[in-house]
């Protein structure tokens, strides 16, 4: 059985932890290319607001599944889930190893757990009420109707997550199904790979909330005002305002708040969301963590890395051991 499965890599972490440039380090030293499980990086349109990798981080290396979707343009989990499945078979046809990486959760465990999401039907009309609705009333007042009858997704949402409290609330009324439960109905199947999850993150939380303070800065000098109001000011423009970076600059944008409020909006945001990305990896228990502040040197970090997924993976070159500064 063993001998069938694809060797899939997998890292996650919160933003700003630093998942990029170890996946990266991974690729190169095990042959690989990544696929990204990313939910805003996807879209052509969002690069510097999203963190999408520069060519100058990719190092050369395949990357999968970036700025691939136009923000005009609908895209689900269940769509991503096929999307990867298909780049990582390919990947492995071509004697590589894929390595999925990536921050956005439900996107991760749908896919390494084998999820087959069953089709939802679409409202549109019902849709648009319901965004009206959310840009009158707010993300809040949407969620307290979600909560009526489905606690669970209205629990796991964030209120500026729009699209998906829309869309959770558009599958209830249209099939009399609650999302939770559509979910709960999806089949899973045996995974078709071996895996091996590596997670990083700090065991300072003051070392991760500096790094998401300078990638701010970094985005503002690589030109995020400028992107920002050119993606809001495109047809997709609701897309962008899903998205931490573009939703907090709006107000500014608009003249409604001062630059400075609205970074200071936008680090506060980002190390939020750095938190329910943690709570929500720290769940699964395959996962094994690295904390990069407790690392004497970054190379020592990738060695102990490319151990822990040759170990796990079954590749050559493998050996016992670990070091201290893993969980």
């Amino acid at each position: 059985m063993q001998e069938k499965q694809i060797p899939l890599a997998v890292i996650v972490g919160p933003t700003a932890s630093g998942k990029t440039a170890l996946a990266v380090e991974m690729a190169k030293r095990l042959n690989g290319e990544v696929v990204s499980a990313d939910s805003m990086q996807i879209y052509r349109e969002m690069q510097i607001g999203t963190a999408r990798p520069t060519e100058e981080e990719m190092e050369g290396v395949p990357h999968h599944l970036l700025g691939h979707v136009a923000m005009t343009e609908g895209y689900s989990v269940a769509q991503y889930v096929q999307d990867a499945r298909q780049v990582i078979a390919d990947i492995h046809r071509r004697g590589r190893l894929p390595i999925v990486a990536g921050g956005t959760g439900l996107y991760v465990s749908s896919l390494v757990n084998g999820i087959e999401f069953t089709e939802m039907p679409r409202n549109e009309a019902l849709s648009a009420r319901l965004e009206e609705k959310a840009r009158t009333e707010g993300g809040e007042a949407l969620l307290r109707e979600l909560a009526e009858f489905d606690p669970e997704s209205a629990a796991r949402l964030h209120p500026n997550n729009l699209g998906r409290i829309v869309r959770a609330l558009e599958v209830y009324y249209t099939t009399g199904v609650t999302m939770t439960e559509q979910m709960r109905r999806s089949r899973a199947h045996a995974p078709d790979w071996r895996l091996g999850m590596l997670g990083i993150t700090c065991a300072d939380r003051a070392v991760l909330y500096d790094r998401i303070n300078r990638r701010v800065t970094q985005m503002m000098e690589m030109g995020l005002e400028a992107e920002t109001r050119r993606v809001l000011a495109q047809p997709g423009g609701k897309t962008a305002l899903q998205a931490i970076g573009y939703k907090e600059l709006a107000p500014y944008v608009r003249g409604e708040c001062p630059l400075a409020e609205a970074l200071e909006n936008l680090r506060r945001a980002t190390r939020r969301y750095a938190k329910r990305q943690l709570t929500w990896f720290r769940r699964d228990e395959r996962i094994h963590w690295l904390e990069a502040d407790r690392f004497p040197e970054r190379t020592a970090m990738y060695d102990a890395a490319e151990q822990q997924l040759r170990q796990a993976l079954m590749l050559p070159g493998a050996t016992e051991g670990g070091t201290a500064h893993e969980q």
